[in-house]
């Protein structure tokens, strides 16, 4: 039986959990784990694992700057992933719906979750 789709959702099945779990990157008992942490902790554990992996050189990379671009694109993320449309997103993060496209397209994230898509 073919699942039926409300064609006026333009955000439907775009959860980053689901995505995240249907790739096998993360369970349940992952989840909650990083439920009980901040999430300046949680940005402070990626960047320390990172930077191990690089062996503490992070040079030339701009970090304090790059940190509110980062920041922007996961709010943005979220935003389309847990509402019904992207004039609802567009809403929830106080933007004009022409403001919201641009932010889509610099940070190609209808290419992100298209890639994503388990279906």
């Amino acid at each position: 039986m073919k699942k039926k789709v409300d064609k006026r959702s333009t955000t439907i099945n775009k959860s980053i959990i689901n995505n995240l779990t249907h790739k096998g990157i993360i369970n349940n008992s992952l989840l909650v784990l990083i439920n009980n942490l901040t999430l300046e902790d949680l940005i402070a554990i990626k960047l320390e694992l990172s930077c191990a992996y690089l062996k503490n050189r992070l040079y030339g990379f701009n970090l304090w700057h790059s940190v509110a671009h980062i920041s922007r694109e996961a709010v943005l993320k979220f935003a389309i992933s847990t509402t019904y449309s992207k004039k609802d997103a567009a809403r929830f993060l106080g933007l004009s719906y022409v403001d919201f496209k641009k932010l889509i397209k610099k940070y190609k994230i209808e290419e992100q979750f298209n890639n994503e898509n388990p279906n």
